[in-house]
């Protein structure tokens, strides 16, 4: 029995998802990427799953690179998320006008970022429309420990489901 694609969406949107960005880097090229499909997996070591979109930059250069960062956002600064979700002008020192800098493993992370976990990928698995790659947590901060990190449900934001053409 096939399941309607119109409720796979909806059942699928009810999923608590955070949103982050993603942030990338494979030689001098950077990117960012908003993101809600992200979860940690194991807990020794910490490994942090995040599925990208086989057609996304970030998931070439997460390729290419080996790495990739995780940039938990303040819940109250959620329209950052839009300017994200196409690739990111990189002028150097910012990338769509927000301050960054390499992390660890050079890939980039916000300075303001809540918190933020950078990843060496250690496993990568491609998924139909997207590729799950499995990143241990190799360094990691907390800039603000009181601000509550955003969700997709703080958004008019929807991801998941079918594909939509």
């Amino acid at each position: 029995m096939a399941v309607d694609d119109e409720l796979l969406n909806k059942v699928t949107w009810k999923v608590p998802n955070a949103l982050v960005l993603i942030g990338s880097r494979a030689g001098e090229e950077r990117n960012a990427m908003t993101a809600s499909w992200v979860s940690q997996l194991s807990m020794a070591p910490v490994l942090i799953g995040v599925a990208v979109d086989n057609e996304a930059i970030t998931r070439r250069l997460i390729a290419a690179g080996g790495s990739f960062t995780v940039n938990l956002w303040d819940a109250s600064d959620s329209r950052v998320f839009v300017k994200f979700s196409k690739p990111a002008v990189d002028d150097g020192s910012t990338l769509n006008g927000r301050a960054v800098r390499g992390a660890t493993t050079g890939a980039p992370v916000f300075d303001e970022a809540v918190a933020w976990m950078d990843c060496e990928v250690r496993h990568r698995l491609d998924l139909g429309t997207h590729t799950l790659f499995v990143g241990e947590v190799v360094d990691a901060a907390i800039n603000d420990d009181q601000a509550r990190a955003a969700a997709i449900s703080d958004t008019r934001m929807r991801y998941g489901g079918v594909k939509r053409h």
